[in-house]
C-alpha cells in the first residue's frame, strides 16, 4: 500500500530506552510555556513533572512504528494523542518503551494508523502509555476497517471550566529542544512548501498547553491528579497564539471532563478530548 505498509500491524518494538535529567524535565516544561509562575515545573529544589512529558519519553517508540510501517512521512499528520498513567513519572531516570502497531484503519480517502506504546523503568515498573494515532493521507481505499467514531463532543453549554494561556513567539524554538525536530516547526520556507506562511507551533506541545491548564484548574498543579488525557488536532496553532482550554463535566463525580481548545479567533485546535482524574 502506498503510504504505509498494512503487513505492519502487530509489530513489535524491541524496548527502546530513554534517559533524561531533571534539566530535561524543566526544559520541556519550559518548552510548553511554564515560567516563574508554575516554579515547582521549573526549578529542581521541588520539581514535579507534567503529565505530557510522557510523550516526550515515547518518542524514540514512536519513530520506530514510523519506519517500521514504512510510512510516506510528506503524507503524515498526527491526528490523535492519549496519554494514561499509571505513576507518577521520575525527575530523572532511564526508562524503557515498547511500541506495537495495533491498527490501520480505512478512512476511505487516508489511512489512520494506531501505535500504542508501553513505558517501564529497569525494574520492570509500569509508568504509562501512549497511543497515538497518525494519518497518513491519501493511503486510504484498500478495504479496511474503518475505526471507531469520534467521540467527547461538548454538550450546548457553557463549560465548566475556561482557561486561557499565551505561546509566546519564540516557543516552536524552545519545544523543539525537547526532540521534535520536524523542520514544518522552524524554517519558514519548509512551512511554505508545507502550506503555511510560517512555521506552525508542535501539536504536542498545544497538548502540553492543554495539560498545563487542566493543572490549573482542575488539579492544583498536582500532576499525579490525572489518570489519562486524550484529544485529536483539529486545527493550526502559530506560535504567539493563545489557546484557550474549556471544560465540561462529564460524570457525577467531577473526574472526567470533555475537553477542547479554541485559539483567539475561536477556531478549534484540540477537540473530541477527556481527561480522567482520580
Amino acid at each position: 500500500m502506498a503510504g504505509v505498509d498494512l503487513n505492519s500491524v502487530g509489530k513489535v518494538s524491541q524496548p527502546l530506552e530513554y534517559s533524561y535529567a531533571w534539566k530535561d524535565v524543566v526544559l520541556y516544561a519550559v518548552g510548553i510555556g511554564a515560567g516563574n509562575d508554575d516554579l515547582d515545573f521549573v526549578y529542581e529544589r521541588r520539581l514535579k513533572v507534567y503529565p505530557t512529558f510522557a510523550t516526550i519519553i515515547a518518542q524514540p517508540a514512536l519513530a520506530w512504528s514510523l519506519f517500521e510501517a514504512k510510512v510516506d512521512f510528506t503524507r503524515l499528520l498526527h491526528a490523535e494523542h492519549k496519554i494514561i498513567l499509571h505513576r507518577e513519572i521520575p525527575r530523572e531516570g532511564r526508562l524503557l518503551t515498547t511500541a506495537r502497531i495495533t491498527n490501520i484503519y480505512d478512512k476511505v480517502k487516508h489511512a489512520l494508523m494506531v501505535v500504542e506504546a508501553e513505558t517501564r523503568t529497569e525494574n520492570g515498573e509500569h509508568l504509562f502509555d501512549n497511543i497515538a494515532g497518525f494519518l497518513i493521507r491519501g493511503a486510504g481505499g484498500f478495504g479496511g476497517e474503518r475505526g471507531p467514531k469520534a467521540g467527547n463532543e461538548p454538550p450546548q453549554r457553557e463549560p465548566d471550566f475556561t482557561d486561557q494561556l499565551t505561546t509566546w513567539k519564540d516557543q516552536n524554538v524552545i519545544y523543539r529542544l525537547s526532540g521534535d525536530l520536524n523542520p514544518l516547526h522552524i524554517d519558514p520556507d519548509f512551512a511554505k512548501l508545507a502550506g503555511f506562511d510560517k512555521p506552525i507551533l508542535h501539536g504536542l506541545c498545544t497538548f502540553g498547553f492543554a495539560c498545563r491548564s487542566i493543572l490549573r484548574k482542575l488539579c492544583s498543579n498536582d500532576p499525579t491528579k490525572v489518570k489519562s488525557l486524550e484529544v485529536r488536532f483539529s486545527g493550526v496553532v502559530f506560535p504567539g497564539d493563545t489557546i484557550i482550554t474549556e471544560g465540561w463535566r462529564a460524570d457525577s463525580g467531577g473526574k472526567k471532563y470533555i475537553i477542547q481548545s479554541k485559539n483567539q479567533h475561536g477556531n478549534v485546535v484540540l477537540s473530541n478530548g477527556m481527561v480522567e482524574l482520580r
